[in-house]
């Protein structure tokens, strides 16, 4: 078999990594306590996590259960699972003190996320993952509180 026949596809190079590393991940608040009950607090707790977009991490559907959120992510390879854990933690946590000030109350260290977290690798069973996340609520018989105004334009 002569192997000088054979091409190896595409030799184009690609500035961006193309590769995905989609992720399930469930954050649980500091002492299980039901702090997404409001919708502004779950839009903070998004926009925190939103805020890692610009270092290339990509976002699904996100849920929130009453004392925890689920949420899919592809993590970019140059990020352990660990160090995405702790850029989610950081980022959504600052956020959520910088619009809820109230929240300080409860948790005056500062100590907004439980020590406990859970991924898992999302594959090819996207719509499976996604539906789970979206019917957070229903599972968990949640009733969110929609305190935020919508804006006319």
């Amino acid at each position: 078999m002569n192997l000088s026949n054979f091409v190896s596809g595409s030799s184009k190079r690609y500035r961006e990594d193309t590769r995905n590393d989609w992720t399930m991940f469930m954050f649980v608040s500091h002492k299980r306590k039901n702090v997404f009950r409001k919708e502004s607090t779950q839009r903070a707790c998004e926009a925190g996590f939103r805020e890692l977009e610009k270092y290339g991490f990509k976002f699904g559907p996100i849920g929130f259960g009453g004392t925890h959120v689920h949420f899919r992510v592809d993590v970019p390879k140059r990020y352990s699972k660990t160090q995405a854990e702790i850029m989610l933690k950081r980022s959504s946590a600052a956020r959520i003190f910088a619009e809820k000030p109230n929240f300080l109350k409860l948790y005056p260290d500062r100590h907004f996320w439980s020590g406990y977290e859970h991924h898992e690798s999302v594959g090819v069973e996207f719509e499976a993952a996604d539906n789970y996340i979206r019917n957070q609520e229903k599972r968990h018989h949640v009733n969110t509180i929609r305190d935020v105004q919508l804006t006319f334009s």
